[in-house]
């Protein structure tokens, strides 16, 4: 694999602003158009520009619809009179409707673009927010603009030192109406975020040929060892084990790829008094829909399809390395790595598997293998004597979701009216929006009646909320005690919002748990 496939990092910079910051030869000044308006003359003269030509190239942008605007400016400088460039992204103000978030973050990732005027080296970004609170989410939407992952010749020369041209530097920079922000604090887990956001991003964007089951698991030991002063715990259940020890789900659905399935167990914890939380990922790092193969072009783009495991081990991160505000007593992190292949040890349409839960199942779709590997995650997450108060189930389940809540909403099934509102509430506050659906399990348990086994695993009416029937099938699977005593199960389907425009990784989901769980720089 080359070192460019490797990256993780976001390309981004997050240091506290510099008198050196007004020397960068391209100037973005991004922010809503009333926060733009009403901004401290300090900032503006921070950039190196004067006001005049500041407000003057504001008022050419429309208020309420927002766009950009670019001009030179003249910058005086020693050695004489030096022309920079100045850009103004105002983001829309018109009317915001209650389920978006007033960050507009959709509108910052859209906005920005890594490219930049031929022969610049350092490019300032400076953002306009309405609260400190605001600076780790910014980070985040800008994040998804700088996609890492590159695999071309032009890239293996640039890693090879040619004469190719040097890389463009990008320094974020966050004010509020009031000046600039000069907190470490803000900055340090700002650059957490969006370095959390471009991992995501980078594996979902790497091929299957490099991004297997094997390379997902260095990716989470890469993790362990980046947090190696926090303590973290790694297992790895794999090939045969899996089925000894009973994940007739994970064993099943992967046992036909030459790379085996895996379940791969992350966990930090505290000593302290708080909520236990497990994170369980649906990571499949290829499906071919198995023996219900996908066809005409239906498999293009599924290396996706570990969008879920990829957020989470990334957010898994993030959240240990910046800590949260209110206390955790453990996070667990359950990863269902498998490839939905072919072959002749393929799992068939007919088979009847038995789960880590000891449900049956009669498969009659083997292209509904995400909710396969996820009962049993959600079964190992369950299935311990000190159960977790939250479990938090994410993946690229179901195209119906699309069609429930968009590509801008994942949907989110839960048997908590606290946690569907913590979530929606952490959409709003992170930018990765979700959206609640029907939980209802005497409607949709019918759907998946067996007359041979507990249940069948697809759905016998697409028309009746196929997405919660999904999330559903996973939620029986949890242990019933968990539910006894109290515990909530959240089911994040981000199937749309995994990617952006162009089939790139988004990131989806780093925010959302950041968010979730109160991560610095979210509460």
């Amino acid at each position: 694999m080359s070192t460019t496939s490797q990256l993780g990092s976001s390309p981004l910079l997050f240091d506290p602003p510099t008198e050196s910051d007004s020397a960068a030869e391209v100037q973005r000044i991004v922010g809503r158009y009333d926060l733009l308006e009403g901004v401290s003359d300090s900032v503006v003269v921070s950039v190196g520009c004067d006001l005049n030509t500041y407000k003057a190239l504001l008022d050419t942008i429309d208020p309420k619809s927002g766009g950009t605007a670019t001009t030179l400016f003249s910058s005086a400088t020693s050695s004489g009179s030096d022309f920079k460039t100045l850009s103004i992204h105002a983001l829309p103000t018109s009317p915001l409707s209650r389920h978006n978030t007033r960050l507009r973050t959709a509108s910052i990732t859209s906005t920005l673009s890594p490219k930049a005027p031929k022969g610049t080296k350092k490019v300032n970004l400076t953002f306009i927010a309405e609260s400190v609170s605001d600076a780790s989410a910014i980070a985040a939407a800008a994040a998804k603009s700088f996609p890492v992952f590159k695999h071309t010749k032009k890239s293996s020369e640039e890693d090879k030192g040619s004469d190719a041209k040097p890389k463009v530097t990008h320094n974020v920079r966050f004010a509020t109406s009031s000046g600039l922000l000069e907190c470490k604090n803000i900055y340090k887990n700002a650059k957490k975020t969006a370095d959390a956001v471009a991992l995501a991003a980078r594996i979902v964007d790497t091929p299957p040929n490099m991004m297997n089951v094997s390379e997902f698991i260095n990716e989470a030991e890469g993790v362990v060892d980046r947090l190696g002063d926090h303590g973290v715990k790694m297992e790895v259940i794999r090939g045969e084990e899996l089925k000894e020890k009973g994940y007739g789900g994970l064993w099943n659905v992967g046992k036909a790829a030459d790379d085996k399935p895996a379940l791969v167990v992350l966990t930090k914890k505290w000593d302290q008094e708080g909520e236990k939380v497990s994170l369980v990922g649906k990571g499949i790092v290829y499906d071919t829909g198995g023996l219900s193969l996908k066809i005409s072009g239906g498999m293009v783009g599924m290396k996706s399809d570990c969008g879920g495991a990829a957020g989470l081990l990334a957010a898994f991160e993030a959240v240990v390395s910046c800590g949260t505000e209110e206390p955790l007593r453990e996070l667990q992190l359950v990863l269902c790595l498998a490839e939905n292949s072919i072959g002749p040890s393929a799992f068939r349409n007919d088979d009847i598997i038995t789960f880590l839960s000891g449900r049956t199942c009669e498969i009659n779709n083997t292209d509904a293998e995400g909710r396969l590997v996820l009962a049993d995650g959600v079964a190992h997450a369950t299935m311990t004597e000190d159960k977790p108060d939250l479990v938090v189930d994410m993946a690229t389940l179901t195209g119906a979701q699309m069609v429930a809540t968009g590509k801008r909403f994942a949907a989110i099934v839960t048997n908590s009216a606290e946690a569907e509102a913590r979530a929606v509430e952490a959409g709003i506050r992170s930018g990765d929006l979700v959206h609640p659906l029907p939980y209802a399990p005497e409607f949709f348990n019918e759907e998946f009646t067996s007359k041979v086994a507990d249940s069948k695993n697809s759905v016998k009416d697409r028309m009746n909320a196929q997405t919660s029937c999904a999330g559903q099938f996973i939620g029986n699977n949890v242990d019933k005690t968990f539910y006894d005593e109290g515990g909530q199960w959240l089911h994040v389907d981000m199937a749309g919002p995994s990617t952006m425009d162009g089939g790139r990784g988004s990131g989806f989901g780093v925010g959302l748990i950041m968010a979730l769980l109160k991560a610095k720089g979210f509460a």
